[in-house]
């Protein structure tokens, strides 16, 4: 006979239930499905073997972090043993998790189950836990699940808050729906000011310039040689400065009125704003890229990495892949018509968008494509699993694609990538090194700042306190 013996992690403790003896478990599985609802019948059939609550709402993090995890906590290690009988042969534990099942079938050598009558036995348990246990009320139960949650669902968004993908994410979605946006309404301001001056289209293809000059040009009539020079600033180039201005004297366009001219400066105004923070956004994903992906980074761009960041979801997502998704990723539309349609499947995605691919000869796009998305496959996961990130192994990386596309080309032969990796270890440790030592003189620099501040404090505190008792003895005389 094999007891079977079903362990429940709840916010309150661990607890341990066993069903009756038989020799087949499953079938067991009807007559569970039939009490799960009925307290009464779930107690003939389920009893409470033991229960173990947690000391603090610390433990219960512990403990709920470590079975997510798969772990087999200290707290849950002890209850087990102390618990369940000696001989492990004759014990099958039903456990809801395979991932903890696993752990515990490894570690403490239990065979564990799960699903089946199981998953109805721990459904019955949740239902009825309250009852169970002695002293434990349903309020109390759900105000201990209630804080348990807040608690893990916070630890889980703290964890490891260096590599904010999540910005990037974000960033890059908002830079290419500021492109789109910026040159919608560049195109009105060509528009709706072109029939003022038409002539301006011509001499200047900027969309950003363009506004800035219709912002400071306003009525062409009015432009004259006290202006060239700004205009000269503004444009960057003596001669489109100058042909601006002759330009303005014999232009075709309509007259138009004050009121008309204030709406399109205004309007300008907002494009060109738009476009600055366009710059200022997309230094800031530079230097995001650089903190959380800088190998990535260094190999493909900042902007072709942060979208291929963005489509898989997060780095994490990205480092999962093997290189013949990262290929076609974002082409996954063509990838399945040409499945459906038996024709070619696409050769590239989001990586077209490379410099690498452009350069390669239309017979090798393909080749250089397939060796791209095997660099930034592993560039991704040394940028995801690296404890200091760097930039080095990235631009080993990048020498690599490009001693490739010289290969093709040319036929030299390309280093092997041993040696290309055994070098750039020795970098990268080099500029870990480095890293650390910069950050300890920033701690120095921190502490000293500290040191100086309490000390200034507690001189502050001192001179008050002195001041306030010669003003006590002041009183007293």
């Amino acid at each position: 006979m094999v007891l079977l013996h079903v362990l429940f992690e709840h916010a309150v403790g661990y607890a341990l239930l066993a069903l009756k003896e038989v020799e087949e478990i499953s079938l067991l599985l009807p007559q569970v499905e039939e009490c799960v609802l009925n307290l009464g019948k779930f107690h003939n059939i389920v009893r409470l073997v033991a229960f173990c609550p947690f000391a603090s709402s610390q433990v219960a993090l512990e403990n709920a972090n470590a079975v997510s995890e798969g772990v087999v906590h200290e707290d849950l290690r002890l209850f087990l043993e102390t618990h369940l009988p000696s001989k492990k042969k004759k014990v099958l534990l039903g456990v809801g998790d395979p991932k903890i099942g696993a752990a515990i079938q490894e570690e403490l050598g239990y065979n564990c189950q799960t699903g089946g009558v199981v998953a109805e036995v721990l459904r019955g348990v949740r239902l009825h836990f309250h009852n169970l246990v002695k002293g434990l009320t349903d309020l109390s139960a759900c105000k201990a699940q209630l804080g348990l949650g807040h608690s893990y669902s916070r630890a889980k968004v703290k964890f490891n808050v260096n590599r904010v993908d999540n910005m990037i994410i974000q960033s890059i979605s908002l830079l290419d729906q500021l492109d789109k946006d910026i040159n919608t309404f560049s195109m009105r301001v060509r528009e709706w000011y072109g029939y003022h001056f038409p002539e301006l289209v011509k001499i200047i293809n900027d969309n950003a310039t363009y506004c800035r000059l219709a912002q400071y040009i306003g009525n062409r009539r009015e432009l004259n040689e006290e202006k060239l020079e700004k205009l000269e600033e503004l444009t960057m180039d003596g001669a489109k400065a100058k042909a601006i201005l002759d330009a303005s004297r014999s232009s075709m366009g309509m007259d138009i009125s004050a009121i008309d001219l204030i709406n399109i400066e205004s309007f300008s105004s907002r494009v060109v704003s738009l476009s600055e923070y366009r710059q200022s956004l997309h230094t800031y994903l530079r230097s995001k890229m650089s903190q959380v992906a800088p190998s990535l980074s260094a190999l493909i761009g900042e902007a072709v990495g942060a979208r291929l960041i963005a489509h898989a979801g997060s780095l994490t997502n990205l480092a999962k892949y093997p290189a013949s998704t990262v290929q076609i990723l974002g082409a996954e539309k063509a990838l399945f018509r040409a499945l459906k349609t038996r024709g070619n499947t696409p050769k590239y995605g989001l990586i077209f968008h490379s410099t690498f691919i452009g350069r390669a000869a239309a017979k090798n796009k393909g080749r250089i494509s397939r060796y791209l998305a095997n660099k930034c496959s592993i560039a991704s996961r040394i940028d995801c699993f690296s404890e200091v990130p760097t930039s080095v192994f990235g631009e080993k990386l990048r020498e690599q694609v490009e001693e490739r596309l010289s290969f093709y080309e040319t036929g030299e032969i390309p280093r092997k990538n041993l040696d290309v990796m055994k070098e750039a270890v020795v970098q990268a440790e080099e500029a870990a090194a480095e890293i650390a030592r910069k950050l300890e003189k920033q701690e120095k620099k921190r502490l000293k700042k500290e040191k100086k501040r309490l000390a200034a404090l507690a001189l502050a505190s001192e001179n008050s306190s002195s001041t306030q008792e010669e003003c006590e003895e002041g009183d007293r005389c």
